[in-house]
């Protein structure tokens, strides 16, 4: 028969599993919501972007649950090392998480209030649409390095996030021409950048859950550190 200390440790392994799995369940529920912010403000659809609003809610819900939890284990188990590590990274990843739900809820707003305008054409949707699927997948592959502990996948995600600010400064150019062109787009184009930089926000916490996994993993906060840095640490 397991002894005491065996179905505890087990039990204990089960505890953390299914918090990493809520964690990621929280990830998905984000990923849709920018996904449905998006859509509603490709296609002018504001019900899409009702539902935004309405799952910022669940997210909400899974952050003060989540956290609730990790403040019991930590009281029970009493955690130490990598447990402990991992608790803590569960932590910050759910706050960037929450913050990326508020990102995309502030792309959804800004599309109701661009097309209560009865605006009926966006300056550059196709830029916007790439630097949305830049950070869309930056998300995907950081909760992916988080589910699998990859610290190789976590590097990659730091390293698209220069892509993703270029792509950024990019579309703040291009706004900025339209404005000196015709002051009648300085309205729109400045609710388009807001929009862009949500999504360049959305690149930074996906950097942040990134980071987190290799503090996770190594024991080493390599938050304001360099690309080159992380890449040293990653293959050390």
């Amino acid at each position: 028969m397991p002894n005491n200390a065996d179905h505890t440790s087990k039990q204990f392994d089960f505890e953390l599993e299914a918090l990493r799995a809520r964690v990621l369940k929280m990830g998905g529920l984000v990923e849709e919501q920018i996904k449905l912010a998006l859509e509603g403000l490709m296609t002018g659809d504001l019900g899409l972007c009702d539902k935004v609003e309405d799952a910022d809610h669940r997210v909400n819900a899974l952050e003060v649950g989540i956290d609730e939890d990790v403040s019991t284990i930590i009281a029970r188990r009493q955690p130490a090392a990598g447990d402990l590590r991992m608790l803590l990274t569960v932590v910050k990843t759910i706050t960037d998480l929450e913050r990326i739900g508020d990102e995309a809820d502030k792309i959804a707003r800004m599309a109701k209030l661009i097309y209560s305008d009865d605006r009926l054409q966006l300056p550059r949707t196709a830029e916007i649409r790439h630097m949305s699927q830049m950070a869309l997948q930056m998300l995907r592959n950081s909760l992916d390095a988080f589910a699998r502990l990859d610290l190789p996948a976590s590097a990659d995600v730091v390293r698209q996030d220069r892509n993703v600010d270029e792509e950024f400064r990019s579309i703040l150019r291009q706004l900025i021409t339209f404005m000196m062109e015709d002051p009648r787009n300085i309205s729109l184009c400045i609710e388009i950048l807001f929009i862009a930089k949500a999504i360049e926000r959305i690149g930074d916490h996906a950097k942040n859950i990134s980071e987190y996994v290799v503090y996770m993993v190594k024991g080493k906060d390599v938050r304001h550190v360099s690309l080159e840095e992380i890449e040293r640490e990653v293959l050390s």
